[in-house]
């Protein structure tokens, strides 16, 4: 019988799928993994697992440690990552307003875009203070503990908004909003005052404020402001907040980029 009479998916699929949990793991992963960790993780036989690897790293996708038994990510996935970055429209509309915002906060800024229970930064934009914090485009966090990331929950309508958080809310740092009605109430707050604020929710010591960028469909990104928490008073938050709604308005009002097929809008919103 063919794999759809059985039920069974092909092996091409199910060879498919591996290839895409290989590079997921990885991904997520500090340091390189063995064959054997990465078999445990993934539940699927050495051999099998071998032979994709085998192939992954021929193809560049996968690199190795000098003895060969380490894995971590090749080359291929940043070119992927960074081509990522580069076409999407978002990236470009928003990137002459995050000069200018830096330029007239001197403080880290950010774009983000929320991806299941993640916000992940598709754009930075440096503080030249000594102090400040450390970031890189394509890196992930748990988006209940940032500022990008509430911004944007805070926008979900209410059947969706558990979909985008994590079965626990673990507590990163003692200001972690890691109960769900104390959550659900600072997301209420960003809906009346129309910002997000994080604070040190994430990391110890830095303070976050954000907004949503309008989009002609769901909310998914946010832009950011960061700053180390011995700059930022209360003086200083209210500065970063007028600032950031007022990027917002210029991203809105911002021509879409050429070869877009989405209809216009009338400058209210991103093509998503």
């Amino acid at each position: 019988m063919s794999p759809r009479e059985t039920g069974d998916r092909p092996s091409s699929v199910k060879s498919s799928e591996r290839t895409l949990k290989i590079l997921e793991t990885l991904a997520e992963s500090q340091q390189r993994r063995s064959l054997s960790e990465l078999a445990r993780t993934l539940e699927v036989p050495k051999s099998s697992l071998h032979a994709i690897l085998r192939t992954m790293r021929d193809r560049g996708w996968v690199d190795t440690d000098p003895s060969g038994t380490l894995f971590g990510l090749g080359v291929r996935a940043l070119y992927v990552g960074t081509a990522y970055v580069d076409s999407d429209d978002v990236v470009a509309v928003t990137a002459e307003t995050l000069d200018w915002l830096a330029a007239q906060l001197d403080e880290t800024v950010h774009l983000g875009r929320l991806d299941g229970t993640d916000v992940v930064y598709l754009a930075k934009r440096e503080s030249n203070h000594q102090l400040r914090m450390f970031s890189a485009v394509g890196r992930r966090l748990p988006a209940y503990t940032t500022a990008l990331g509430k911004a944007v929950l805070a926008e979900l309508p209410e059947e969706s908004l558990t979909d985008h958080l994590p079965e626990t809310l673990t507590a990163l740092t003692p200001r972690t909003l890691a109960d769900l009605d104390t959550l659900r109430r600072d997301l209420e707050r960003t809906r009346r005052r129309g910002y997000a604020v994080d604070d040190q929710e994430n990391t110890d010591g830095l303070g976050c404020i954000a907004v949503t960028l309008p989009s002609d469909g769901p909310p998914q990104d946010a832009i950011s402001c960061s700053v180390p928490t011995v700059r930022l008073k209360r003086e200083q938050r209210a500065v970063i907040a007028r600032h950031l709604l007022e990027a917002r308005e210029r991203i809105a009002q911002r021509p879409r980029p050429s070869g877009s097929d989405a209809p216009d809008a009338g400058g209210q919103g991103i093509p998503r």
